[in-house]
């Protein structure tokens, strides 16, 4: 299972999260070459190495080609002379020329959820509704470039999982465009408001996490945590603009990590006066709503009455939506859960081709041996079409073990 685990001690901006995705590229022409198919022109992009308190990272500059070449602090908010040469641009825009690009799908959505993040930050920030925010933060050249440049070479890297650790703001006040604001930023602080984002502030007096930095760590990481035990393969070393008295450095593992017993919860009510049809309709409302699997089994209660007990196996993050959904739709007062562990096998969908047509089907691995299950309502479909016994289906040659 590859892993990317983010270090974000000395905060995450967009051009810290590219130079660190670089380095474990290891290929400064890939993000140049690809970032091409934006269509997007008036910047050019360097690409050196920096030493921060004794660590060499690299360090990615959108320059701007009105702009005298500079080391530019590259914080969106920081851009009093950007709109001068660029028109406002909202989130329409934005999504505008992501679309009309040539790069793949994959990263053309990466690429917009983080820039919705950023836009729904800012709305609340200015009380404007989300198509009304014209906000150089996204519009500017640099934003665009950052943003879609880390979709990119996340989508290049493609790890199965990617784990930050608690992101460190510093504190005080920063000058920036609309006036004096202290740190976290207001955009940065609804950003990590409106995701489950784990951050601090360290003692550095100035701006560690920029609203694009922010908007890309909320996006990208599934948890915030220390390091997980894991075989590294890469480190990428990101550097940012600023010299503080910690290296101002993100820190980017490449590596393995043991696909961990998945942590998940069996949740339980027993039910003596419930009908069916409602127990079918909630049945159907869990699954829906992200149930893992949810079964009945027939049970007798107090005063020898006939009942069910019914069993709903989920992911620990959907516990509270799903137990609202058992206690709003059945006659429940009380639900029993415990955290399991369950050994998961590899399993991928595929199709296979047949002589009766085509076949959606699972393939499992199990020791080196893969197993072919077709899915039922699949398999169904070919029987009645071709008038077949279901049984006689199950025995086609695909899907004996290979």
């Amino acid at each position: 299972m590859k892993i990317l685990y983010f270090d974000c001690s000395s905060g995450i901006s967009g051009n810290m999260a590219l130079g660190a995705l670089t380095e474990i590229i290891g290929d400064n022409n890939y993000l140049i070459n690809e970032l091409k198919k934006l269509n997007v022109d008036g910047y050019k992009i360097e690409i050196s190495k920096k030493v921060k308190n004794g660590i060499t990272g690299t360090y990615v500059d959108v320059i701007l080609e009105h702009e005298h070449h500079h080391d530019h602090e590259h914080e969106e908010h920081e851009h009093y002379h950007e709109h001068h040469h660029h028109e406002h641009r909202n989130l329409d825009d934005v999504n505008k020329i992501i679309d009309e690009s040539s790069l793949n799908d994959d990263v053309k959505n990466l690429a917009k959820r983080i820039f919705l993040r950023v836009a729904k930050a800012e709305s609340k920030v200015h009380n404007k509704p989300l198509n009304e925010v014209h906000f150089h933060e996204v519009g500017a050249i640099d934003s665009i470039v950052d943003i879609v440049g880390t979709a990119i070479l996340i989508k290049k890297i493609n790890p199965n999982k990617i784990i930050s650790s608690v992101v460190n703001d510093g504190y005080g006040f920063i000058e920036c465009a609309h006036g004096i604001m202290s740190v976290p930023v207001p955009a940065t602080s609804e950003i990590f408001a409106g995701a489950s984002v784990k951050f601090r502030q360290i003692d550095v007096d100035t701006e560690l996490v920029t609203p694009t930095g922010a908007a890309i760590i909320a996006e990208l990481a599934d948890e915030f945590t220390t390091l997980p035990v894991m075989t590294t393969e890469k480190i990428g070393w990101g550097a940012g603009y600023k010299d503080l008295k910690i290296p101002n450095i993100l820190k980017v593992y490449y590596g393995d990590m043991e696909k961990p017993n998945e942590n998940f919860v069996i949740m339980e009510t027993n039910v003596d006066d419930c009908s069916g049809e409602i127990l079918g309709y909630t049945c159907e409302k869990l699954f829906q709503n992200g149930a893992l699997d949810v079964f009945y089994t027939p049970i007798f209660m107090k005063k020898g009455r006939p009942a069910y007990k019914l069993t709903v196996a989920c992911k620990k993050e959907d516990i509270y939506k799903l137990q609202n959904i058992m206690f709003r739709e059945t006659t429940t007062i009380g639900i029993r859960y415990c955290f399991e562990f369950r050994t998961e096998l590899e399993r991928e969908l595929i199709e296979i081709d047949t002589k009766y047509g085509k076949l959606k089907a699972k393939k499992v691995t199990s020791n080196g041996k893969i197993y072919i299950y077709p899915e039922y309502e699949s398999i169904k479909e070919l029987a009645e079409k071709n008038n077949i016994p279901l049984k006689e289906l199950y025995k086609l040659e695909e899907f004996k073990n290979i």
